[in-house]
């Protein structure tokens, strides 16, 4: 589910470490990316020794040694995986203590900016020759698209890993009681949504809509013709004439703004929007003091029964997305690489590595090890996956974190077995998919590689956006200021992102 926060960490260490033992540096060669292919499934020489291999992935609370499908996979494949994780706390100074250290990993399993940095150290095996020659499965399975997406400098260091393919997270929901109970409508535009918050609060006496920490709306920023969501790796960019320009340089920008701030001052928002948690602003909407809140899919469940718990009687509705100025809808998607399956440089037997991590990928064995056996962990119906529970949830409820590359066709279609392992979590990522439904935009570099400058950035501006935005939204900052945080933030680096996100763009749209 989706998502994807930017780390940044240091390689000092680890570069001077390749450099001394003669490691290459990712800018030296060009490489072709791997192709399609229709030959033979690579297979293991049944009479030869297969080496053991160790792992490390990221961080997750259980141990993935004692996990149904690492023993699945160990079994089918003929290869013994052991595994270690990264910790919670600082995982990227772990990381690099590892790699100075030359630590026999196998493979690791990488965010962005790790994949990106190790590379450029030299830390990783560019892979291009070892997958075209072993890489039959993933090279079928795996698009262009993403392949393009793994490429730094015209080489490709690591295994693009994208996941349960575009869905919308959020929509706006409602106390549907109160809305009939005052003969209210599901607003279809923002002059509609501002009149329902108006009536809400003065006709009920409560927060008109609660809301926490970011000041971007996901659900009113299109409105404006800005299709961006906070929170992915390169938020914030769109087509315009054929250049990328950052949402913050849009002059609508300070149009939603002044929006958010006429709300915010007439008490139609949380007045603590700017010090809300994620947990307050879903206590305020099923406390009963709030009666709207933006909420994601998959916590449809803890919202529907903590308010019914409290409100036996109520009822929970959602809006449409609303139209644009222009009429239209857009609805910002979440999609796009979200790890990459890396090999040190140091690593022992690339070849059989390569060939394990592609018979993982192998139609039969990729099924089973993403949900299981049919009749015992999910079950078929009208070409849609059930999860059999508790089975499911006993034995594949982590099976995502043993991904190293997905069939990108048929494992969206098997994710969706996540979703419906509770009726009320089905029925609210249901009917944000198909309200949504053919609105959807995307993040012009949702595929694209982890670009230096944004690795270098994003994380401090992302910041300066938010903090600014709320001294905007609540009046501490007057909006007339809107001109020299733009200049600030092109200065403190988003010139620089700007400029290497045009340079990807105009070597790879479409």
């Amino acid at each position: 589910m989706v998502k994807k926060m930017l780390v940044l960490m240091s390689i000092t260490a680890v570069t001077a470490a390749i450099t001394a033992c003669g490691g290459t540096s990712q800018t030296t060669s060009s490489s072709t990316t791997p192709a399609a292919s229709t030959a033979p499934v690579a297979t293991v020489e049944a009479n030869k020794p297969k080496p053991e291999f160790k792992a490390l992935l990221q961080y997750a609370r259980f141990d993935p040694n004692t996990e149904v499908v690492a023993k699945f996979l160990n079994e089918k494949t003929g290869y013994k995986v052991t595994y270690d994780m990264l910790p919670v706390e600082n995982p990227d100074d772990k990381l690099n203590l590892l790699m100075a250290n030359k630590e026999k990993y196998a493979y690791m399993l990488l965010s962005g900016p790790q994949y990106s940095k190790l590379a450029a150290s030299g830390a990783l095996e560019p892979i291009d020759e070892l997958v075209n020659k072993y890489g039959t499965n993933m090279k079928n399975v795996i698009s262009q698209t993403s392949w393009n997406g793994a490429k730094l400098n015209g080489k490709i260091f690591g295994i693009p890993q994208t996941g349960s393919g575009t869905i919308v997270n959020t929509q706006l929901i409602v106390r549907q009681d109160w809305m009939d109970e005052l003969g209210l409508k599901a607003p279809t535009t923002r002059d509609e949504l501002y009149t329902v918050l108006k009536t809400l609060k003065e006709k009920k006496n409560v927060i008109g809509m609660s809301g926490g920490k970011s000041p971007l709306l996901p659900e009113v920023l299109p409105t404006f013709g800005i299709p961006m969501v906070q929170g992915t790796a390169t938020s914030g960019w769109q087509d315009v004439n054929g250049k990328l320009v950052n949402a913050i340089e849009n002059p609508n920008m300070k149009k939603y703004l002044e929006f958010m701030k006429k709300l915010y001052t007439e008490k139609l928002i949380d007045q603590e929007w700017s010090l809300n948690q994620a947990n307050k602003v879903i206590e305020n909407f099923t406390s009963g003091k709030a009666a709207i809140i933006s909420n994601a899919y998959f916590n449809a469940p803890t919202v529907q029964n903590a308010l019914l718990k409290n409100s036996p009687n109520a009822k929970i509705g959602s809006f449409p997305y609303l139209k644009g100025d222009d009429g239209k809808v857009q609805v910002m998607g979440s999609a796009g690489i979200s790890f990459y399956v890396g090999i040190p440089k140091w690593a022992d037997n690339k070849e059989d590595i390569i060939k394990y991590l592609d018979l993982k990928l192998d139609k039969d064995i990729f099924k089973e090890a993403a949900i299981g056996k049919e009749g015992v962990h999910y079950k078929l119906e009208n070409g849609n996956y059930f999860p059999i529970l508790p089975k499911f949830n006993d034995e594949y409820n982590n099976a995502s974190t043993f991904l190293t590359g997905v069939d990108e066709k048929n494992y969206p279609i098997y994710w969706q077995a996540r979703v419906r392992k509770d009726p009320i979590l089905t029925d609210s990522f249901t009917k944000i998919q198909e309200a949504a439904k053919g609105n959807i935009v995307l993040d012009p570099l949702a595929f694209a590689p982890p670009l230096e400058a944004i690795g270098k950035y994003n994380l401090k501006l992302q910041k300066l956006m938010e903090d600014t935005f709320l001294k905007y939204i609540t009046g501490a900052e007057p909006l007339e200021n809107y001109d020299k945080f733009v200049a600030q933030w092109k200065a403190d680096g988003g010139e620089e992102m700007t400029k290497a996100a045009n340079e990807w763009y105009a070597a790879n749209k479409k």
